[in-house]
């Protein structure tokens, strides 16, 4: 462990103004991500500015019908706050897979959003990375990749899956990210939010410097909607997706009103399946509709050899979240 300066932010304005200070500063909230990363020695901050006593860490139903979320909010308080559980299960259902009780408990909604990669060859240290030496290279693109790897939105500078749970649910919902730093305040399309790596996959997200995000909005629900969130992986618990799907459904009789589908595990950054929605919305609903909704989402995945089987996976979590849904 390197030695580093530590200094807690009492209020959000303190938090930006003691990030100014110095190169090399990161803040610092449940430490579930950043914690390890430094440990690793592959984060090296020269400051690190404590904001997990901030005052954000509260969940509020909005008259428009949307939900305001603090970013200090822990994962296990958002899965089991009673508006959430009932009217986003799919985010609770999330939130719920993912990591484990002990984690959930100190993880916060801004730090999942903001964790990082569980890719082998950015985290030894050793091997060429893109995203953690610019230039390096990507060892996973011919390497290991079964995992923790992409088959859509990857790059020749670098296929490593976004590795979160919450993030894939609330990609389906809709949110904006909110964000307050040495400019000010702005709004951010959680779309938007987290950044194909492209040709610079050390971008992971659409923060500049300094900013600190204090609240995730959901959208409102959709109404007489159904969802649920489908996590497929080698063993039942304590593991990251090889694929999984967040979709939300709202039928009128047999015929599909509006649909959300979103996917993980197979993809750079959470995933929108925007094409599977299309194929679905207006339409009554069918096995051969489903299984095309499927294939859809999966346009345009690419195999890196080994992660080959996602292609088809990402289109099972499809299937079989959607058969059960409009059951």
């Amino acid at each position: 462990m390197r030695n580093f300066d530590y200094v807690r932010a009492a209020d959000v304005e303190q938090a930006i103004m003691l990030h100014a200070r110095g190169s090399d500063t990161v803040y610092l909230a449940g430490g579930t991500t950043l914690l390890d990363l430094m440990k690793l020695d592959i984060t090296r901050p020269a400051r690190v500015v404590d904001v997990h006593k901030l005052k954000l860490d509260q969940i509020e139903p909005l008259d428009d019908g949307r939900t305001r979320i603090g970013a200090m909010v822990s994962n296990t308080d958002l899965a089991r706050h009673e508006h959430i559980r009932r009217h986003y299960p799919v985010l609770s259902q999330a939130l719920l897979s993912g990591a484990s009780t002990q984690l959930r408990n100190k993880a916060t909604t801004a730090g999942n959003v903001m964790q990082r990669v569980r890719c082998g060859y950015f985290r030894d240290g050793v091997s060429p990375c893109n995203k953690r030496t610019p230039g390096s290279g990507c060892a996973a693109v011919d390497g290991l990749n079964r995992n923790v790897h992409a088959v859509l939105g990857g790059s020749p500078q670098c296929i490593a899956a976004h590795p979160s749970d919450m993030c894939v649910a609330m990609v389906a919902i809709g949110a904006t990210v909110h964000v307050q730093g040495p400019k000010g305040r702005r709004d951010i399309a959680f779309a938007d939010f987290h950044l194909l790596p492209g040709d610079t996959p050390w971008k992971e997200h659409a923060l500049e410097a300094g900013e600190i995000i204090t609240h995730i909005t959901l959208d409102a629900p959709m109404p007489g909607s159904r969802s649920a969130y489908l996590k497929l992986r080698d063993r039942g618990s304590y593991q990251f997706a090889l694929a999984s799907s967040a979709v939300i459904v709202a039928l009128d009789g047999n015929t599909v009103r509006d649909i959300r589908i979103a996917l993980g595990g197979v993809s750079t950054k959470p995933w929108r399946a925007a094409g599977a929605e299309a194929v679905l919305r207006g339409k009554p609903v069918s096995e051969a509709l489903v299984r095309e909704a499927g294939v859809s989402a999966m346009a345009g995945a690419r195999s890196y050899g080994q992660n080959g089987f996602k292609l088809n996976l990402g289109q099972q979590a499809v299937v079989r979240n959607l058969s059960l849904l409009t059951a």
